[in-house]
């Protein structure tokens, strides 16, 4: 048995190219009918298949006797309508040990775009849930999955993978802590709607505020965003006669000058009566006029200045990630192994059927015996007799044929099975 998979990433391909991949939950289930049924049936019967597709990633996880990257990458290559090599430019295929290990490292967080974060594993559980829903996921991708989650429970109980400030949202979350005494209670505005304001809603939206809003020049783009967040969206027009109503502003954006003046920053802190005011500017250049830092009831900072929060974190960061690197190690042999002794399944079967038949065979003949009127000992020594022949009739008679060598051979493997000594 094999194991496949198929994705890309927030690393790997841009926004535009990840949004024709993704799939919303309740798409799950009849995108995975039409990926199974896309495989030849006589090369690959019954394909185990899950989906896992978020904001930053979609990936195809498959398990078959034969690998069938080439076909996983045609299909999905088809289903968002561009050509398989543009996909293979932005994509990341992977097989067996490397699959596993991949999805290890996603379920611990260690793929994410926020180092540590838990909600992936959340994501996950959802998509196997809806795979095992569709009758998609079988023994092996069951395995896969269920270790998975077990690996990213250790590693969260075993390090501190997500302690530790990791990004420069990560870093404003904390200090946003560190003023104000419940994040519940603050009202938060993002402006912009690029990939920083989305990491930095991500977490944010974690410490559950009171309210979300989105300012961006293109109010659609913006919905967008406030609309997985369950914010509401603003036009970028109106943020200087609102600013006021915040306790929390996080900017960035393109623009090439500062779109939050001094001016707007003094209103706004007059209508709060100098209620202070946490400020973030991760734009480069600057969103904010730099005089605003000078304001009494203001705590304005840059990128920069988060540069160094993140750093203080580093040494820590890093323990933690090469801990769970070992954890994750270790599952990946574990399951390995696990999925080399599949292949001795049917042989196992075989053998168990084989024993079941020799011991039917001797326990009728058994009673017939004892119907006879024979003794129960004499029944019980002609029973073990059979059974002890039929066990041993295939190794005696392979130890007499064959050449000298093949003899050895074969007198070395009936001894390891048959003459081990009881530990």
């Amino acid at each position: 048995m094999s194991v496949w998979a198929l994705g890309l990433n927030h690393t790997t391909a841009p926004l535009d190219l990840r949004g024709r991949f993704a799939f919303a939950l309740d798409q799950i289930a009849p995108t995975l009918q039409s990926l199974r049924s896309s495989f030849p049936t006589g090369r690959h019967p019954q394909v185990e298949a899950a989906i896992i597709s978020t904001c930053n990633r979609t990936e195809i996880y498959c398990a078959s006797e034969h690998i069938a990257l080439d076909h996983t990458v045609g299909w999905l290559a088809e289903s968002g309508g561009v050509a398989p090599a543009l996909l293979r430019s932005h994509a990341y295929t992977l097989h067996d040990d490397e699959a596993a290990r991949h999805v290890f490292r996603v379920a611990s967080g260690l793929d994410s775009m926020v180092l540590g974060e838990a909600q992936i594993l959340g994501q996950m559980k959802d998509a196997v849930r809806a795979a095992e829903n569709v009758g998609a996921l079988g023994t092996t991708l069951n395995q896969l999955f269920q270790r998975s989650f077990a690996v990213a429970k250790e590693v969260r109980t075993s390090t501190e993978i997500g302690a530790h400030s990791i990004s420069m949202a990560a870093a404003a979350v904390r200090l946003a802590g560190q003023l104000f005494e419940d994040l519940r209670k603050t009202r938060v505005l993002f402006v912009g709607a690029g990939e920083m304001i989305d990491l930095a809603v991500t977490h944010f939206a974690a410490k559950e505020p009171k309210s979300i809003a989105i300012a961006n020049r293109t109010l659609e783009r913006g919905e967008k965003l406030a609309t997985r967040f369950g914010g509401e969206a603003m036009r970028l027009a109106d943020l200087p006669a609102r600013l006021a109503e915040f306790d929390i502003v996080v900017s960035c954006t393109a623009s090439t000058l500062p779109i939050i003046g001094l001016g707007a920053v003094e209103r706004a802190l007059k209508a709060r009566k100098h209620r202070p005011m946490f400020m973030v500017d991760l734009a480069v250049p600057r969103d904010i006029e730099p005089e605003v830092k000078a304001l009494e009831d203001v705590y304005l900072y840059t990128v920069d200045d988060l540069a160094q929060v993140v750093q203080q974190g580093q040494a820590n960061r890093q323990a933690a990630v090469a801990q769970a690197e070992v954890i994750i190690d270790a599952g990946v042999q574990s399951f390995m192994h696990w999925l080399g002794q599949r292949g001795s399944v049917p042989l196992i079967q075989q053998l168990n059927a084989q024993a079941d038949e020799w011991r039917a065979a001797e326990m009728a003949r058994a009673r017939k015996l004892l119907a006879k009127g024979e003794s129960v000992d004499a029944v019980l020594e002609a029973m073990s007799r059979g059974l002890t022949q039929k066990m041993m009739h295939g190794a005696m008679a392979e130890l007499h044929s064959g050449d000298a060598a093949a003899r050895e051979q074969t007198a070395q493997t009936i001894s390891r099975l048959f003459l081990r000594k009881e530990r």
